[in-house]
Formats: structure tokens, C-alpha cells, sequence
């Protein structure tokens, strides 16, 4: 039984719309969560001010507001903001620059739907318990990864 119910608001923001559409089906394979899309990161700061969603994933590389100066926008608006930064590339500097700015976690845009939903179910554990029901097994796994 290794499976997550999340049924909060996501943001996803990428300036591909394939690879948002990509990780809206990985998500919604994990509750029947409200997905909530922006093409770059300006347009991400206007829809989090607006939704308030609980999670963000979010692409580094975008045109007009890169991902790296709208993460360090959005957590000094909204300190209590929980970003998974997005990367085709996962560079040492790029983590530890998502994590200077204020990332909750990192992914490779290219990695298993499993590897999302574990991810997701290590983040809900952190630092938005109650937020989702998850089981033993999953919480078990995520920490595994």
C-alpha cells in the first residue's frame, strides 16, 4: 500500500507547457490535487499571491523572471512558501543556490513518477503535516530516497 492522497493546490510553473502538463499528470496521480500553471516566474509570484497553494514546483531557467530570482522573491513575500525547484540539469551549484534561496527540495525534470510522489510525501511530511493523508509505507519510502 505505497500510495499518497494530496488533495491541495500546486503551482507549476515552466515556460514549457509540456513539461508542466507532464508533471500535472505525475501529480494528480498522487490525490486530485488543484493545479495551477505560469509560464515564467513573474507570472508565478502574480498566482501564488493569488491561490496561496501549498506546494510550488518550479523551473530554474525561464524567460522574464528566472526561477532562482522569483524563489528568492516569493519567500521573502511568503516566508512560509514550500518550493521544489526544477532543473534539466542538476548541477551541485545549481542545488545548493535553490537551497540558498530557500528550495524545500530539488528534482531533475527527467526522474520516475515514483520519485515524484516520494518526493512530494517527504515535503508534506516536513513541512505540511496534516496538509495530506499518507501512509506508513509512503513516508517510509520517501525517507528512503
Amino acid at each position: 500500500m505505497n500510495y499518497m492522497q494530496f488533495n491541495g493546490k500546486i503551482l507549476i510553473v515552466d515556460d514549457e507547457p509540456h513539461i508542466r502538463k507532464f508533471f500535472s499528470l505525475m501529480l494528480k496521480s498522487v490525490g486530485n490535487p488543484t493545479i495551477i500553471e505560469a509560464g515564467n516566474g513573474s507570472e508565478a509570484l502574480a498566482l501564488y499571491d493569488r491561490h496561496q497553494p501549498e506546494l510550488v514546483f518550479m523551473d530554474i531557467n525561464m524567460p522574464v523572471m528566472d526561477g532562482l530570482e522569483s524563489l528568492e522573491r516569493l519567500v521573502i513575500r511568503h516566508p512560509e512558501a514550500r518550493v521544489i525547484m526544477l532543473t534539466s540539469m542538476a548541477t551541485r551549484s545549481a542545488v545548493q543556490q535553490s537551497i540558498d534561496h530557500g528550495a524545500v527540495d530539488f528534482l531533475r525534470k527527467d526522474i520516475p513518477r515514483d520519485a515524484v510522489a516520494e518526493t512530494l510525501a517527504a515535503v508534506i511530511l516536513k513541512h505540511l503535516p496534516g496538509v495530506a493523508d499518507v501512509p506508513v509505507e509512503a513516508i517510509r519510502s520517501a525517507h528512503a530516497a
